[in-house]
């Protein structure tokens, strides 16, 4: 797959600085006023990147709701909804009690994050709707936007843009000769970037990237992540010690945007036995034919169990399989100093 989009941003370049401009105007629109852009009674954190693909988004997300939570704050999510089937322009998937909608109508990342984090969840096309949908109904008293760096229309307090250590910028052209959403210039809109992922293998990488990007903005704050195996979740959603699959001979499967990080992850953690992986395209609308699929070749490697994401997991809750389908919990580790930064950007201390 990746010499196949190596190809398509090859010949995509000559369109490229088409694509580029017509950012930079839109930017432009917005910034002049040409184009409104709203600005809400409650705070708002956006959470979102300049590259296509995975950078942790919702690990980024979790972490910044769990904090918000920790001191005091009411936190909801709004959300694009991206793979749900729903037309509605507000869709409540969850009021912070009970999740209300299917990861078919609502989407797997929406459903994934109201099931584990219990606040309100609100997804729809236009979220500076969905944003006024929680304000006006009192069901929180910030905002947090997931996927929301290129969406102008609604203004933030907080831009937190992410990078993937182990992409960075690709190859820094645009779409569609490159990965990236906007020309390098929109990154002057950020309040701080984030590097995640960030491990001892591409540590060397990312460090000179920042030195990069401090010279592109050296008034931006950069902080690095990385990510850890925290526990293992069952169909059931009920959490079990990692030594629970130590030694057990696994296939691992998933279906996001970067498949590699999470069997990286597998890799380096020596409790997990992995046999065999399957990778299927982000947001994949997992069928009863692709578990059968699954455990067959599970059983081809001497398989005992399937260990797949917490996200994926949340689209096979309708169907039984015949060997163990685990999901793998995995969590952003920050550093204290990035914490006190979103506390002070949102009026709290720590």
């Amino acid at each position: 797959m990746p010499k196949l989009i190596n190809i398509l941003f090859f010949f995509g370049r000559i369109f490229a600085p088409l694509y580029s401009l017509a950012m930079i105007i839109r930017a432009w629109l917005y910034r002049t006023g040409i184009k409104s852009s709203r600005r809400l009674a409650i705070p708002v954190i956006s959470v979102g990147n300049l590259t296509m693909g995975g950078t942790g988004k919702t690990p980024m997300v979790i972490y910044i709701v769990r904090l918000l939570a920790r001191h005091g704050r009411r936190p909801a999510i709004i959300s694009r909804g991206y793979g749900g089937s729903s037309k509605e322009a507000v869709n409540i998937v969850a009021n912070g009690r009970d999740v209300l909608m299917s990861a078919a109508a609502a989407g797997d990342e929406p459903v994934f994050l109201a099931n584990i984090l219990k606040v309100p969840v609100v997804t729809g096309r236009h979220r500076v709707l969905t944003g006024q949908y929680v304000q006006q109904n009192k069901l929180a008293d910030i905002l947090v936007m997931d996927d929301g760096y290129q969406h102008l229309a609604l203004r933030r307090d907080l831009d937190i843009v992410l990078f993937s250590g182990r992409e960075l910028l690709g190859n820094g052209q645009v779409f569609p000769g490159g990965p990236l959403r906007e020309p390098c210039m929109a990154l002057k809109r950020a309040h701080c970037f984030v590097i995640t992922g960030v491990t001892s293998d591409n540590q060397p990488s990312v460090t000179s990237f920042c030195e990069k990007l401090r010279l592109w903005q050296p008034t931006i704050p950069i902080f690095q992540g990385g990510y850890m195996a925290a526990a293992i979740i069952d169909k059931s959603g009920v959490s079990h010690n990692l030594d629970s699959l130590r030694g057990v001979p696994l296939l691992a499967f998933c279906g996001i945007a970067r498949p590699e990080s999470f069997f990286d992850l597998l890799g380096r953690n020596n409790d997990f036995n992995i046999k065999t992986r399957h990778r299927f395209a982000d947001h994949h609308p997992f069928t009863i034919r692709d578990l059968t699929k699954l455990q067959q070749e599970a059983r081809a490697h001497d398989c005992k169990a399937l260990l797949t994401t917490e996200k994926d997991m949340v689209k096979l809750s309708g169907y039984n399989a015949n060997l163990p389908v685990w999901a793998l919990r995995v969590e952003l580790v920050m550093n204290q100093e990035f914490a006190d930064f979103i506390c002070q950007k949102t009026g709290r201390q720590t």
